[in-house]
């Protein structure tokens, strides 16, 4: 009976049921086992707190504004209607006279519709992007709560004595993460930068900044035999590392 109950929870359903990402099979078969073992329903709670706790902490805001300039856009085109029908029927009744004004607001509209194309092509960006960080914090959360994620503390060499890092690696999920919890000091006019080489190519994670906080991960490209490489280069960063100014590294 262990035996079973720690397969589930080496599985990663109990994380999909919370992020509602089960199917209904799945979801049956995770309630059962809520209900039937203690052991189960004790990790769930558990993992419940933790996953409120990271939506906390990765809450995203809309842009100040957002709101109001959709509102006002919306206001804005609604008057610019009513405005044009207010004159097509004064055009309809003297066509010949107000001609000129009804090919006017026409060409009004035209530019509104051309603006508020603009506006939703922002929001779709907008949520596109949401979405993105939504799946990154999701799948922060699983790597962080998965059994089966390893863990590697990162040091640096002797040109970065103090730096500091823990790297979470789940070879079943292909997902990777860093967190860079401390960084030494260095001069204003440099920055540090993490790259990774995978299948051969060196790809650039762009310039590394001190987390403070256990629970701000940098995404690691996964791959078998991957490296992951943290350097110092000019402030601004590189297009390619300065081999001769690495500081650390993690094979993962």
């Amino acid at each position: 009976m262990k035996d079973k109950i720690k397969i589930f929870l080496d599985s990663d359903l109990l994380e999909k049921y919370l992020l509602g990402a089960t199917t209904d099979l799945e979801a049956m078969q995770v309630e059962r086992y809520i209900a039937m073992y203690p052991e189960v329903r004790d990790t769930y709670n558990e993992l419940q707190d933790n996953l409120e706790i990271f939506a906390k902490l990765h809450a995203i805001e809309a842009p100040k504004g957002l709101k109001d300039k959709i509102q006002s856009r919306l206001k804005a085109e609604r008057s610019g209607r009513k405005k044009f029908f207010r004159y097509a029927i004064a055009a309809s009744i003297t066509a010949i006279m107000f001609a000129g004004i009804s090919t006017f607001f026409w060409n009004q509209n035209q530019s509104l519709q051309q603006e508020n194309s603009v506006v939703s092509n922002k929001i779709k960006l907008l949520e596109e992007n949401m979405k993105e960080q939504l799946e990154d914090v999701r799948n922060q959360f699983i790597v962080l709560n998965n059994p089966q994620t390893k863990k590697y503390n990162v040091k640096g060499n002797q040109k970065a004595k103090d730096l500091k890092a823990v790297a979470y690696i789940n070879p079943v999920k292909k997902l990777s993460y860093i967190n860079v919890s401390k960084l030494p000091h260095i001069p204003d006019s440099q920055c540090f930068q993490m790259w990774a080489e995978v299948n051969g190519k060196m790809i650039n994670l762009g310039i590394i900044e001190e987390a403070g906080d256990q629970q701000k991960l940098m995404a690691l490209p996964y791959a078998e035999n991957a490296v992951g490489y943290i350097t110092i280069e000019q402030k601004g960063g590189n297009h390619a590392p300065s081999l001769e100014n690495i500081v650390a590294n993690i094979a993962y």
